[in-house]
């Protein structure tokens, strides 16, 4: 199987993901392509970063009202409560103590 049939199977199986494509696997080199998989379905491509990348993802959860999956469910619900100040006053215990841990740090 190539890389790029490989590629599409993963991508037809993803729930949710920010992608990247590099034309090797050398981190230093600049990505050929950013973009976002929801659902196996490629919705969003060409993006400027991979910070941009969550944001878009983070704001089309939000948008849709998608729920998080199970194992980004804390890291959505941190970049939400904590670093986007949106619903901090309904933070899961696990949040609460990282934010007390991250004020503690400053």
């Amino acid at each position: 199987m190539s890389q790029i049939d490989q590629a599409k199977q993963e991508r037809d199986s993803t729930t949710m993901a920010v992608f990247v494509f590099r034309e090797n696997s050398s981190l230093l080199q600049q990505p050929k392509e950013i973009g976002i998989i929801i659902d196996g379905v490629e919705v969003l491509t060409e993006l400027p970063s991979v910070a941009a990348g969550v944001v878009m993802l983070f704001g089309l959860c939000y948008a849709l009202n998608m729920e998080y999956l199970k194992g980004f469910r804390f890291t959505f619900e941190a970049l939400q409560k904590i670093l986007m100040e949106l619903g901090s006053n309904k933070m899961s215990s696990k949040i609460r103590k990282l934010n007390g841990e991250l004020h503690t740090i400053q």
